[in-house]
């Protein structure tokens, strides 16, 4: 209940001893006003989760169009894993300098930064895009996200909770936000392929498109109310610690384990898998390419909605299961050359990596009072994004001295066992 919920509170208990003819009057006022107040937190919340979608949307809009660049300029697949390398530089740097800051000076105005960060990388897409350009909007990009992710999590749950009057929304929104989060990075991916396949100026369309979709995000947002106190002494700038709540270390770090292990998978189908698609494949549609991507995304966003009534505990086993077996799935195509099962196998494993991560950051921001709830978020985000990039560089070194198939199968090992030990490790504590 914020401040002018507990006036008008106190307000409407204070007239059950006022005499008979001032009970009406004063009574229906403060009532009016709290359904104003939830009707604003509940368009609020809406506002924010297409805010979060647009984003997070954008962030995969050139990944089907990787190829597109490489071909118009002839540079090699390690040149495209420092293109997306760039935008997990952005994403963790974020984290680290912000991702936390909304604790203090408010959800809303870092929110409304990231979009506008989101909205100069469209703009250096249109006007800059060779390889250096590339690099610099996706550095922004990542910037953006990483301002994002945490504080618009933790807004949502506020929002919903001051909408609905009951603390036991906020798990709602938390699924809300887990799909918006996975599912907008798929529809991204789909919207560029089919821009760029059904489109002309493939390298222009999409961007223009995001465009006009974050300039109304930003405006809508405007109109979301504020759920964080400032306060009212100045607080001292640090950095975002990544450091445990206090007691909670092994709980904090398997959280943030099994969060790194899902983006991992995340990050091969933003960045290299379109290649594998065609090279290995021969697949080089850039429609397939982007509804490959789409796929995955939008398996992990599903597998949120449809499980969601299963206990944590479940949820985590199952999406262990989901993910390894996936991955299983993938690699026994890539060897035997059947796309259909490469394709298959990483929807599979999306689904897995969309129950792992919701019970990851969950399981992590219920470990801190919600005051605090933004930087530990903060610092989850910041481990899993690592995840998303630290996998995908060393994968596009790799690819300059070995072969496709054996750098593929070894990032598969590499993650199923990961995903093992931090699943394992999730669950016992769930």
């Amino acid at each position: 209940m914020d401040s002018m919920e507990r006036r008008l509170h106190h307000r409407s208990m204070s007239t059950l001893t006022a005499p008979s003819h001032t009970v009406e009057p004063v009574v229906e006022a403060p009532r009016g006003r709290r359904q104003h107040t939830r009707r604003r937190h509940g368009f609020g919340f809406w506002a924010v989760a297409f805010a979060f979608l647009a984003v997070m949307a954008f962030a995969t809009v050139p990944a089907p169009l990787y190829v597109i660049y490489q071909a118009r300029d002839g540079f090699p697949t390690f040149t495209t894993t420092v293109v997306f390398a760039a935008y997990g530089v952005g994403v963790v740097a974020a984290l680290y300098l912000a991702g936390h800051l909304s604790d203090v000076h408010g959800r809303r105005p870092l929110i409304l930064v990231s979009i506008a960060l989101e909205l100069v990388a469209a703009v250096l897409f249109l006007l800059w895009n060779d390889v250096s350009g590339l690099i610099v909007a996706r550095l922004v990009t990542g910037l953006g996200v990483g301002l994002l992710t945490a504080t618009a999590t933790a807004h949502l749950g506020e929002l919903r909770v001051r909408a609905t009057g009951s603390a036991s929304s906020a798990s709602g929104a938390g699924v809300v936000a887990g799909v918006v989060n996975l599912g907008g990075l798929s529809l991204g991916a789909l919207v560029g392929g089919a821009l760029a396949e059904f489109v002309g100026q493939p390298l222009m369309v999409p961007y223009v498109v995001f465009v006009v979709a974050l300039a109304v995000a930003f405006v809508v947002v405007l109109a979301a109310p504020e759920t964080v106190d400032r306060p009212s002494a100045p607080v001292a700038y640090r950095p975002q610690r990544l450091q445990a709540p206090e007691g909670k270390g092994a709980a904090f770090w398997a959280a943030g384990t099994a969060a790194f292990a899902a983006l991992a998978v995340q990050g091969l189908f933003t960045s290299v898998a379109p290649t594998f698609l065609g090279t290995t494949f021969h697949v080089t549609d850039r429609l397939a390419a982007g509804a490959t991507t789409f796929g995955v995304f939008a398996a992990s966003a599903v597998s949120q909605i449809v499980f969601a009534r299963l206990t944590q505990r479940a949820q985590i086993r199952l999406g262990m299961v989901l993910l390894v077996g996936g991955l299983v799935i993938l690699a026994v195509a890539a060897v035997l050359l059947q796309v259909a099962g490469f394709i298959g196998g990483g929807v599979i494993a999306g689904a897995g990596v969309g129950l792992m991560f919701r019970a990851a950051i969950g399981s992590a921001g219920a470990l801190v009072e919600p005051s605090r709830r933004g930087g530990v978020l903060a610092a989850t985000f910041l481990i899993a994004y690592a995840g998303l990039t630290v996998p995908v560089v060393a994968v596009g070194a790799a690819l300059l001295v070995l072969p496709t198939l054996p750098v593929l199968l070894g990032y598969v090992v590499l993650v199923v066992a990961l995903a093992i030990v931090a699943g394992n490790r999730l669950a016992a504590r769930a």
